[in-house]
């Protein structure tokens, strides 16, 4: 594929030249760092927040439908309608394998053959993390939900037609929500990620 860019000018790293913390806040922390801008060779501070990545999954039932949930989010003070996720605990290094987790205590859904199918920077201007968005076929409800003691879910089971309609309309509004489901949406369509983690 060819890119057709406006400029012939090529844009290179910035290099670190000292990082400091500035804040510890429990799930994530930011860091000052300062930088030297190739264009210009002039310094400059940014401030970066460090938070352990994120898994987002999107399991589908035998029937064609998307296991969703809704829940409160604090940040918006707002009830979202949102595919199970959230943040990697300390000790994962699995995506897939987290994702599992969250769909299974958050749902008490479990099913086959996942794996990740994309993988994006929440906002990268700020944010040094990663979100998965990790597929899992056959989803079926096996298990209780395990909630955390401060969450507050209801399933929801969605037709996967109905899904773009609910995101045109703003029933759908979590941003790394909508980037899986877009996800979700090119693997439907066959566009396959050169690279993909299947569970054992």
């Amino acid at each position: 594929m060819t890119l057709n860019m406006e400029s012939n000018s090529t844009i290179r790293p910035w290099p670190t030249i000292a990082t400091k913390p500035a804040g510890n806040f429990r799930i994530f922390t930011i860091r000052s760092d300062t930088k030297i801008a190739p264009r210009t060779g002039r310094q400059h501070d940014f401030y970066v927040i460090d938070c352990v990545n994120w898994v987002n999954a999107c399991a589908v039932t035998p029937d064609g439908q998307l296991v969703m949930i809704e829940q409160y989010r604090h940040g918006s003070d707002t009830i979202e309608l949102e595919v199970p996720g959230g943040m990697m605990d300390p000790h994962e290094t699995d995506p897939v394998g987290a994702a599992l987790r969250e769909l299974r205590e958050e749902t008490g859904y479990t099913g086959t053959g996942a794996r990740i199918i994309g993988e994006m920077f929440p906002n990268a201007a700020i944010m040094s993390n990663r979100c998965h968005t990790v597929l899992v076929e056959n989803a079926r409800l096996t298990h209780p939900t395990e909630f955390d003691h401060g969450e507050d879910i209801a399933v929801r089971l969605v037709p996967l037609e109905d899904i773009p309609r609910l995101a045109a309309e703003g029933r759908i509004r979590h941003a790394i929500v909508l980037a899986a489901l877009h996800h979700f949406d090119l693997w439907r369509r066959g566009f396959v990620p050169p690279r993909h983690t299947s569970a054992s």
